[in-house]
């Protein structure tokens, strides 16, 4: 019974980690623009916004307690590198600023038109690093109490929605094809698979904490709660494409919060804008907590505490709440890029290690398979930069699926058997981790 309540507290809380401003955002607009493509839709965002980060979590799992250790598994220099990346996205760069951002102008513009965005941002992250400063009481906090709330509202919100949609399906130029890759693309944007390889240290020390301290209990805890998570997910992302699809909306240039906004009052009338405003406030709160305590640790732990962790937490708040106020849209701008650079480098990491870790014990399969998105993925860089010519570009797109911007898949996958082919002989009879 008590593991029960525990798998139920972590995952709980697990979801509340990963469900944050962008996650409430996307579906419906994704929703919008795919007409009656729902279904594989869904299953698309699922793959990058579900099934990788639960992946992330087992690759955490499989090679130790934190990102260190997976890191670890290739190079020694490649946990701080791109785990100090993976950080600077889900934390002040990004992630933690649209929390507030998103708070601003779902939860409280509706109702206040004249409010300023700096007031509500200084609010937001007073009560994050007030939240956030004690680092052992962060998963209890969110699990137990912010996230219940939280999943009634947004099933709530749903469920109505499916029983009485507001159209029927929008229209929609994008194919099937096409409305699988917006849906896979898009899912970069929740920066969970990043957040993913972070979160499962807290909570691996979350489980240890409750008493979970040998490998087998600890990693059923832990496998259990991802699961828990990842259907919680799952649910809260179809419906939210769904209620997007079936809005009855058809300006496409309508902005992200202002849909939700729309689609929230359509369907629990006069009492929409205070659901949503809450449901908004309560999943950018649980999320921003949770992102600010693992750059806290993150960072101390990389300099040898000689920054402390409540330092790095008053950091991060009064930087985040300065670049919150750029606004929601201008910040998913600004992420698209860099998340395309960084997605696939993490994406190919965590995959390979959770598929092959168990028996392919060789560094170097895995170090040309990353070598091999990265480069992919700085050209993909380059491509939305519009710094390649139509002659380049007209050759690249011989590459497997890379005009759907999806090019790292096979090169890595060649990187990685090639790697395998040269370190085979030398597993014969030497270290097997060389």
């Amino acid at each position: 019974m008590k593991r029960t309540r525990d798998i139920i507290t972590i995952g709980f809380a697990l979801f509340a980690m990963f469900f944050g401003a962008g996650n409430l955002l996307l579906p419906p607009y994704i929703g919008l623009q795919i007409g009656d493509h729902v279904g594989i839709t869904i299953l698309a965002f699922g793959l990058t916004g579900i099934l990788l980060p639960f992946f992330g979590i087992l690759s955490i799992v499989n090679s130790g307690e934190d990102f260190n250790d997976l890191g670890g598994r290739v190079h020694k220099n490649l946990a701080p590198i791109l785990g100090s990346i993976i950080m600077l996205c889900i934390g002040p760069m990004i992630a933690i600023p649209r929390t507030a951002a998103t708070t601003f102008e779902v939860g409280i513009l509706p109702s206040f038109p004249n409010a300023q965005p700096i007031w509500t941002s200084i609010a937001f992250f007073a009560v994050t690093w007030l939240l956030t400063i004690a680092p052992s009481k962060v998963v209890d906090i969110i699990g137990n109490f912010l996230t219940p709330m939280l999943l009634v509202l947004l099933i709530g919100l749903i469920v109505l929605g499916v029983m009485n949609p507001i159209a029927d399906y929008s229209t929609s130029a994008l194919s099937t094809a096409e409305s699988f890759t917006l849906g896979f693309i898009d899912g970069y944007q929740t920066l969970d698979v990043l957040a993913s390889v972070i979160f499962a240290g807290i909570i691996i020390m979350a489980s240890k904490a409750k008493g979970y301290k040998d490998i087998k209990s600890k990693n059923y805890v832990v496998i259990a709660a991802g699961a828990l998570a990842a259907v919680c997910l799952f649910i809260i992302y179809g419906g939210l494409i769904y209620l997007g699809a079936t809005s009855g909306i058809s300006d496409t240039g309508i902005k992200r919060s202002e849909l939700l906004i729309y689609i929230s009052r359509s369907i629990l009338g006069e009492y929409g804008t205070i659901a949503i405003a809450i449901s908004i406030a309560l999943a950018c709160l649980t999320t921003a907590i949770a992102l600010t305590s693992a750059i806290g640790t993150f960072f101390s732990e990389l300099t040898g505490n000689k920054l402390g962790y409540k330092l790095l937490v008053t950091i991060c708040c009064v930087v985040s709440c300065v670049l919150s106020i750029t606004g929601v849209d201008n910040i998913i701008s600004f992420a698209y890029p860099i998340l395309s650079f960084v997605y696939p480098i993490v994406i190919t990491l965590v995959i390979y290690y959770v598929f092959f870790g168990a028996f392919v014990k060789s560094k170097l399969p895995y170090r040309l398979a990353l070598a091999a998105s990265t480069l992919m993925a700085i050209i993909g860089l380059l491509k939305q930069f519009n710094l390649l010519g139509d002659g380049m570009i007209d050759k690249l797109n011989h590459i497997p699926f890379f005009a759907y911007d999806l090019g790292w898949v096979v090169p890595s996958l060649i990187g990685f058997v090639i790697g395998i082919l040269i370190a085979t002989p030398s597993l014969r009879g030497s270290n097997p981790s060389s």
